[in-house]
This record gives C-alpha cells, sequence and structure tokens, in this order.
C-alpha cells in the first residue's frame, strides 16, 4: 500500500540524521533530535505532540557545539541523553542533562554530565541500559566496544571494560538485548557477532554482508532484525544464526534503519535511502500472538507484508523512533531536517 502522509511535520533549521524517543517522559509523547551541520553551531530540539495529536510543540531548543551522529534518550531520566559528534576529524562522546528550568530561561544551555574520553577510534554510537535505571552504559568505536559505569551525581564515567576487535575488521554499531542484559549485538562489515559483556568474547554469529542497522524485538526473545543496503530487510531467530527466518524487501535504494515496535511485536518499521519510510507486517511464525490487541490482517496482507509506505519526503530518512508510550506513533527523520509524526492506528484493531 503506498500512501503520502497523514502525519505532522517539524522543521530543523539544519540537516540531520538522528532522532530518539524520550522514554522517560510518561506524561507526554515527545521525541529528542540533533542537527548536523558542517559550518553552523548545531541544534537540539526536544519535541512534544500536543494533547489533541495535532501539532508538534518544540519543548526546548539548546545549542550543541558539534555535528551530530547519534543521539539517544536516557531510558529512565527524561532530561538526560547522549550524542556523538564530530568537528572535523576527530569524533567524540558525550552525556548531556536539560537544565530543569529550561521553559523559563531565554537561552537556556546544556549541561555536560560527562565525556567518554577513552575512544581512540572514530565513535559510532552509545547504548543505555536497555530497561530501568541503571549506571551501565556501552560505546562502540570502529575498533572496540566499552563497558561504562555513569555516576551523574558526581558527573563521572568509569571504564569498567573493553574488548578491540583487532584491525582487521571495522565495526559499525549494535544493540543492547532488552532479554539478556549482558548480550550486545554489534555490526561489522561482513558479520553481526554477539557479545557476552561478562567475558567480553562473542557468543554467537551471524555472517551478513552491509548490515546498516540492527534491533532487538523487546517484545519476543532471540529475535533480531537487520536492515541491509541491498538484501532489504532480515529477521533472524539467533537460536538458528544460520539463514533468516523471514526477509522483506526493503527500500528501493538502501535500507538504513529499522525499529520493531516495543509493544506490537509483528511490526517493524524501516526508512531508506529512497526517501521513504516502510511500515512491515512480519509473518505469525516469527513471533507470538498479541494478546490486548490485533494486527489489521487481511489475506492481501498475509501475501505482502509491505502495510504502509510513507512518502512524504524529499530527502534520505536516517532516523526512525517508534513512542514507548504511545506504541502506535512514531517519528521519522530526513537529512533535510524534516521530522514527520506519524501514526499507525488504521493498523491495528480492537479484538
Amino acid at each position: 500500500m503506498q500512501g503520502g502522509s497523514s502525519g505532522i511535520g517539524y522543521g530543523l533549521k539544519y540537516q540531520a540524521r538522528c532522532i530518539s524517543d524520550v522514554k522517560a517522559d510518561t506524561d507526554h509523547t515527545s521525541f529528542i533530535t540533533g542537527t548536523l551541520s558542517l559550518k553552523e553551531e548545531n541544534e537540539v530540539h526536544l519535541i512534544r505532540v500536543s494533547s489533541g495529536g495535532t501539532e508538534l510543540i518544540c519543548e526546548g531548543l539548546f545549542s550543541h557545539p558539534n555535528e551530530i551522529w547519534d543521539l539517544a534518550s536516557c531510558p529512565f531520566d527524561q532530561r538526560i541523553f547522549s550524542t556523538v559528534y564530530s568537528s572535523g576529524e576527530s569524533y567524540g562522546a558525550a552525556i548531556w542533562q536539560i537544565p530543569e528550568l529550561y521553559g523559563e530561561l531565554n537561552s537556556p544551555q546544556l549541561e555536560r554530565i560527562t565525556s567518554l574520553d577513552a575512544h581512540v577510534g572514530k565513535i559510532k554510537c552509545i547504548l543505555w541500559w536497555p530497561s530501568g535505571r541503571h549506571d551501565k552504559l556501552i560505546s562502540i568505536d570502529e575498533e572496540t566496544l566499552f563497558l561504562w559505569s555513569l555516576d551523574c551525581s558526581k558527573k563521572t564515567a568509569q571504564v569498567q571494560s573493553k574488548e578491540s576487535v583487532g584491525m582487521l575488521h571495522n565495526l559499525s554499531g549494535g544493540a543492547w538485548d532488552p532479554h539478556d542484559v549482558n548480550a550486545v549485538a554489534a555490526t561489522y562489515e561482513s558479520a553481526i557477532q554477539v557479545w557476552d559483556l561478562r567475558t567480553m568474547k562473542k557468543t554467537n554469529s551471524i555472517e551478513r554482508g552491509h548490515v546498516r542497522n540492527i534491533d532487538y524485538n523487546p517484545k519476543k526473545k532471540h529475535i533480531l532484525v537487520t536492515a541491509e543496503d541491498e538484501s532489504g530487510i532480515s529477521i533472524w531467530d539467533l537460536r538458528k544464526p544460520k539463514v533468516p527466518i523471514q526477509e522483506l524487501p526493503g527500500h528501493t535504494h538502501w535500507t538504513w534503519a529499522v525499529k520493531c515496535n516495543p509493544e506490537y511485536d509483528r511490526l517493524i518499521l524501516s526508512a531508506g535511502t529512497d526517501s521513504n519510510v516502510n511500515l512491515w507486517l512480519a509473518s505469525s511464525s516469527s513471533s507470538d500472538d498479541i494478546t490486548s490487541e490485533s494486527l489489521v490482517d487481511s489475506p492481501t496482507q498475509r501475501l505482502n507484508p509491505l502495510l504502509n509506505s510513507y512518502s512524504d519526503y524529499e530527502d534520505s530518512v536516517y532516523g526512525l523512533a517508534w513512542s514507548v508510550r504511545e506504541p502506535w506513533i512514531f517519528a521519522s527523520l530526513s537529512y533535510d531536517g524534516r521530522v514527520v509524526v506519524e501514526t499507525v492506528k488504521p493498523f491495528l484493531s480492537r479484538k
């Protein structure tokens, strides 16, 4: 099914690549995003969906000193987030805090809680502990995976352990298993490898090239979804890693990002350099039945896993985020700085 957009839009001043759901905000559906301008001072925007769901409201606008390549909201404190940033050829990573009275200040400044300074290589991403309050963080650069202990009150971050993959491989990203907090999946140029954080040893591997993005299914153990340059989207059962349990066609150009829905375990979002966001329905064989609500599942949709294609973009779409508070809502971000928030409620039906 092809569709334009029934969503609500918000424009950033500069180009951008990353957006995150503010999971810890239990009162509002909100997202945080950051810009990627080479020449100008960059910005972090805190965006809230209005109570009527008809507009996006800027809750806070903050300056950020460098280009933002990765941004993630802290899962237990709505005012804390992480960024990976670059300045010329050098990369850095930091944990930031939004000032408490930011809504009443004329030009509120972000507070840098601490920097993650142990990296030598090009930093790719920061992963927060997947659920609940915890002091552990993971950062990944091209050669090394770091496990950190973060103390926000003391404004410190200490390296707990690290493991280098050596010069033969280039790490490109990762995901923290929400069902097993000792497991982290990391992407390479030709494989996905699962690491045990207790021993910093590899425990599993999927041979797959050109993986751009991965996400664990938060409602189903052992299920990992990958976005790939040319192969589209693959769904894997880590207990049987030789071949995917389902493949989805992805996008007409590179499939750049993939996100599993936090509540409906068969819904998957993908974004690509074809300027589209696609909503997929995974096969029921790779997923448990949904108990509280069911997905619209007509015979046509069982044959065609693509539920909808959102095409209201003029540039590549790199950023995707489901709302945990309202899991039928997602935000997307195209490279030209356009944020669009959509609802997938037409594809859900009450039992």
